[in-house]
């Protein structure tokens, strides 16, 4: 691949003016003129500008041809050739985040550039810095292994893709009560994504519903950005009772590690206080043993105290009250679009 010097020459030749005469502008020998010319050298930042003002060529179109032939550069001496090029970008799920829209790609052909587009997608400079970024970042649930990671990471950069820009009012823990109970009349009703996303909204929460990479079994995550915190969920079971289940469970972390979530990405952590907290969010300790002791009313208990009943069948198969292959939990389960 060609770098910047292509273009430079063609432009000396164009105002036909000679490289010997161009290297005196400039104020560099003959010798470094050539290596320019013929792509052996890099330009500094220094020549980059020098160069712009005399040509008029814009410097950010040198710094993006320039870099771009580094890169290519970089990769063919890591990788040895296009065919392992093209491998590393598929162990990204590039074709797939294509297909999906989440990523579009300036050149397809080209592989120099669709690595371009693919760190500027992650927004990380090199993917060899994945893995220590993910370290870093993000706290993982324990059964996840590495290529689950990878994936639960572009779905978490598709959505913070997705919700760029979106202004919501100052996030205050103390209304996170009022959000709660506001959920309990919402959760009531016909599962609506918007209507949703409108309540968090209100409440200074980022929510962002989006479907994952294909075979990843992620259901959401929790972060807060700078001071607004984000929930990002899936609907990966499709079922009504599990995706809230997670959205209390993301909730819960809101709650107890906000501050720790300035660092940290949380993505279904393994804390089995949290997952009780969820659950009795779901449905509170002291109405589900109302409901035990008075089992043959527990339909009648569970509404009147706005508990949808896949929420109950799913507890009570939680717990082996009922088997998950039962009518009574099968009859119950609640889907969602």
């Amino acid at each position: 691949m060609h770098g910047f010097g292509s273009m430079l020459r063609d432009y000396l030749e164009y105002y036909r003016i000679s490289q010997s005469e161009f290297a005196d502008r400039l104020g560099i020998t003959q010798k470094h003129m050539n290596e320019i010319i013929n792509g052996k050298t890099r330009l500094t930042n220094e020549l980059i500008i020098s160069i712009s003002i005399l040509t008029d060529i814009d410097a950010n179109l040198i710094f993006f041809v320039e870099n771009k032939k580094k890169t290519y550069d970089e990769l063919i001496e890591k990788y040895k050739n296009k065919k392992n090029i093209n491998k590393m970008l598929n162990s990204f799920h590039l074709n797939e985040m294509v297909n999906k829209k989440w990523l579009k790609l300036k050149d397809s052909v080209e592989f120099t550039q669709n690595y371009l587009d693919l760190v500027d997608y992650m927004g990380i400079r090199d993917t060899n810095l994945i893995d220590n970024y993910l370290s870093k970042r993000y706290l993982f649930k324990k059964a996840y292994n590495n290529a689950d990671n990878l994936k639960i990471f572009l779905w978490v950069r598709h959505c913070d893709i997705v919700t760029k820009g979106i202004e919501v009012p100052e996030y205050k823990s103390s209304k996170l009560k009022d959000l709660l109970d506001e959920l309990k009349i919402v959760r009531m009703k016909k599962f609506n994504k918007e209507r949703l996303i409108s309540l968090f909204k209100k409440y200074g929460i980022i929510l962002c519903i989006e479907d994952a990479l294909k075979g990843s079994k992620v259901r959401g995550c929790v972060k807060v950005m700078i001071n607004t915190p984000a929930i990002y969920m899936t609907t990966y079971k499709k079922e009504k009772s599990s995706f809230y289940y997670t959205l209390y469970h993301e909730l819960m972390h809101l709650k107890t590690d906000y501050n720790k979530l300035k660092s940290k990405t949380m993505v279904e952590a393994d804390e089995k206080d949290i997952d009780i907290k969820a659950l009795n969010e779901m449905l509170d300790e002291k109405i589900y043993n109302q409901i035990l002791d008075d089992y043959d009313n527990k339909d009648n208990i569970a509404l009147k105290n706005n508990i949808p009943l896949c929420f109950l069948y799913s507890r009570l198969a939680y717990e082996g009250k009922i088997k998950y292959n039962s009518s009574e939990y099968i009859n119950h389960i609640e889907r969602i679009e």
